[in-house]
């Protein structure tokens, strides 16, 4: 009896407690298990908190920009694609064509060709600019993935790189080309990709993702479900006393506990699964695990031939040294025979976030800029060189046991016409490297970009959106809501078996 007693106690009171949580959780799941389906929904900025409103440009409203002629220029990143004539005083919309929503307006590269055509690499495909209609429109690829990550001229040939392929155009379209694997290829995967696919369940294809959708309603039928059994015995005690009928909500009580019971006992398995892949997906365990990389699952989405799987984030040429370099989520690479065989890992590697590259610019011959949420760094692999484009001091690397993210966390880069350098860091926006006279001040209409609700469900399902309540410790927010789920699900199973036994 004490037994069942500890068991309804902290399987009922931490439940409640998070019951509002979990519900956000799941929903903000399923949403995010299916960006595609959701790309057209926003959410304003004005209903969210100062810390996701646009600031000189910031949370990478700008990636880049590509200089057309003399002052005029399109800039690009989160916002779209914008136009300025007077050198990035002024700016007009040049999204026409693009779908609507946000999501379909990240924009992660926009060059030109040497015969005058524009096009972009945004988060669902290429597109080109039709100048005789001005919009831009799509063009299909030989490959289902959809996400390009960079476009580069290399010897006057357009190359569009995604997360796992290189592609070259040719007169008769695009075709694949065949990135061999480096030396250092191993066949595994980080344990950290693993954990996600499995997560999400696309290690497993559209049907596991779907599997998992099912688990976030399940997690939301069991919360609603513990509700109902914590409020309708009051209610139907009190409607007793007052003489009212009671039956079928007594009826209803027992269908509900018995499905409550039910579920939880049936996928109890896949449940905890869900929970304890979900808290190694955050800090501060991501960083136990983050260096990590295990075998493949066999017969997995994670199974896949392509040594170069979501791997690759940007490219780029260097003319004089006739060198093509290939940044991946780990480490820069490079081949000075257009891939003809494998390509080389350099000695000397930058430090690189897990979130990958954002910056990736040619300094001089031989010498690079290289920036992401680890910081910029000016790098120059042939002589080891590596120096803080921001300090220009040697770059010295110190161990942390901090989130992977440096106090200058990098999203975007660019020259204006008149050759000065612009950083832009995710936090604190647009800054001018080359002199003391700042950066045009974000427009109003650009200020007010809505955030995609993909984004927003990202917020919500990594526990980000509650540093407003929590503070800095926001940071155990996961692992502890994750702890509080298992305790939930185990002391649930525990009750419902022991009280079984009793009736039996």
């Amino acid at each position: 009896m004490k037994t069942i007693k500890f068991l309804k106690k902290y399987h009922k009171w931490p439940s409640l407690a998070l019951t509002v949580f979990i519900l956000l959780f799941s929903i903000s799941g399923i949403v995010m298990n299916h960006r595609g389906v959701f790309s057209s929904v926003d959410v304003s900025r004005n209903y969210l908190g100062s810390e996701y409103q646009y600031n000189n440009w910031n949370k990478a409203a700008v990636k880049s920009a590509l200089i057309i002629q003399g002052d005029t220029a399109l800039i690009y990143g989160n916002v779209g694609i914008w136009k300025t004539t007077d050198n990035c005083k002024t700016f007009q919309n040049f999204n026409s064509g693009l779908k609507s929503g946000v999501d379909n307006r990240k924009i992660e590269k926009v060059i030109k060709t040497d015969s005058g055509a524009l096009y972009a690499g945004t988060l669902f495909g290429l597109f080109h600019y039709n100048s005789q209609n001005e919009n831009w429109e799509h063009i299909v690829l030989p490959i289902a993935e959809e996400r390009i990550v960079d476009l580069v001229l290399i010897k006057q040939e357009l190359f569009v790189l995604t997360r796992s392929n290189l592609l070259k155009k040719t007169k008769d379209g695009f075709v694949l080309i065949n990135l061999l694997p480096s030396e250092q290829f191993d066949n595994k995967v980080s344990l950290f990709k693993t954990l996600w696919e499995i997560h999400s369940g696309e290690a497993f294809g559209f049907f596991g993702q779907l599997f998992v959708d099912f688990i976030g309603l399940t997690f939301i039928f069991l919360s609603l479900s513990g509700l109902v059994y914590f409020i309708y015995p009051k209610w139907i005690r009190k409607l007793k006393q007052k003489g009212k009928e009671t039956k079928r909500k007594i009826n209803f009580l027992k269908f509900n506990l018995k499905w409550h019971n039910h579920f939880g006992n049936w996928l109890l398995v896949f449940l905890v699964l869900t929970t304890l892949t979900g808290m190694f997906l955050r800090p501060p365990l991501l960083i136990a695990i983050a260096s990590n990389r295990v075998s493949k699952i066999p017969f997995t989405h994670l199974d896949n031939a392509n040594p170069w799987y979501d791997q690759l984030r940007r490219i780029l040429y260097d003319e004089e040294l006739d060198r093509i370099l290939l940044a991946t989520n780990e480490s820069v690479y490079y081949s000075d025979d257009d891939f003809t065989t494998a390509p080389k890992v350099f000695a000397t590697q930058p430090p690189i976030s897990v979130m990958g590259v954002n910056v990736f610019e040619k300094a001089n011959k031989g010498s690079y800029i290289v920036g992401s949420f680890s910081g910029v760094f000016y790098w120059i692999p042939e002589k080891g060189m590596l120096f803080d484009y921001i300090s220009k001091k040697p770059y010295v690397p110190t161990k942390t046991m901090g989130p992977p993210i440096s106090s200058h966390p990098i999203a975007g880069y660019l020259k204006d016409a008149k050759g000065k350098e612009i950083l832009f860091d995710y936090n604190l926006g647009a800054g001018n490297l080359s002199d003391n006279t700042g950066f045009t001040q974000m427009p109003e209409n650009i200020q007010q970009s809505p955030m995609s609700l993909w984004n927003l469900c990202l917020e919500i399902h990594t526990g980000r959106i509650y540093q407003y309540l929590f503070g800095r410790l926001y940071i155990l927010f996961i692992p502890l809501a994750g702890l509080s789920i298992l305790l939930i699900l185990i002391t649930g199973y525990l009750l419902y078996h022991k009280q079984r036994k009793r009736k039996i």
